[in-house]
């Protein structure tokens, strides 16, 4: 049997077992310690929600024509999404070469497209688990329905796959957790908190209404926020349009670097 006829191979070119197979390994990785990443953000999203409600909830009447608890939850539920996909694959790399198992990764026959799509596979699961345990909390407790629901599974998924694309460059760069831990706190939480999550753009003074189009995380929150509640701040086509961009050109560089070997391979 020649070498190249005993790999299974599925979907065309694609090594589908080798796909399918670090698929599974990511999402093992985040279910096997589940309290951690599906419980925990599920709490931390529903003391966002308790804090603000109490805080200035009943003060603050009406935002975009609802209540201002109703349109900040699926702010809330998107800007947890992405955070835990991008920790799903950023974690991944930095923990595999802080361990020095990287080369487990990259010495099979996995071309880096399927090494971005598998760790993508990863991120994008954990993230719309996340969003079902909070979408179902908030139907419970607020009572919140969907005025959209392919719009919300849209951005849902579009969100964890962005964020998730981004964790993989981060985690290509980061040889450190302190490396990581720099690139969460001053990139990824600001672009996360100042992309119209507790607020509507509306209300900020035009040259920051102006910074915020630029933000692909707004558009995500954006349209999240349009598949709940029916209302937003921006075109929903236009903001997926946006958003599908920057995650091809996210996931191009992303697959350049793998296949060049930077900051992986010694």
């Amino acid at each position: 049997m020649k070498p190249q006829e005993m790999g299974v191979r599925r979907f065309g070119r694609i090594n589908g077992l080798g796909l399918i197979t670090l698929a599974k390994r990511e999402i093992a990785r985040f279910a096997n310690v589940w309290t951690q990443t599906l419980m925990a953000p599920l709490v931390t999203a529903g003391l966002f929600l308790l804090i603000f409600n109490i805080a200035i909830g009943p003060g603050r009447g009406e935002v975009m024509g609802v209540p201002f608890i109703q349109f900040l939850a699926p702010g809330i539920l998107t800007m947890t999404v992405i955070q835990n996909a991008f920790a799903n694959t950023s974690s991944s790399l930095v923990i595999s070469k802080v361990q020095g198992n990287i080369v487990d990764t990259l010495m099979p026959p996995l071309s880096p497209l399927e090494i971005v799509l598998g760790y993508l596979a990863g991120g994008v699961a954990r993230g719309i688990f996340v969003a079902f345990g909070i979408s179902f909390g908030l139907f419970v407790f607020l009572g919140q329905s969907i005025a959209h629901p392919l719009w919300v599974l849209t951005f849902v998924i579009m969100g964890a796959g962005l964020m998730g694309a981004i964790g993989i460059l981060a985690g290509i760069y980061a040889n450190k957790f302190d490396q990581m831990a720099a690139i969460t706190n001053f990139i990824v939480t600001p672009l996360a908190f100042l992309s119209g999550t507790f607020y509507s753009v509306t209300a900020l003074p035009p040259v920051l209404r102006e910074i915020s189009a630029y933000n692909p995380i707004f558009y995500l929150i954006d349209g999240a926020r349009f598949g709940f509640l029916g209302v937003s701040d921006s075109d929903p086509v236009k903001g997926l349009l946006i958003v599908t961009g920057t995650f091809l050109a996210i996931c191009a560089i992303a697959w350049n670097l793998l296949r060049t070997g930077h900051r992986l391979k010694p």
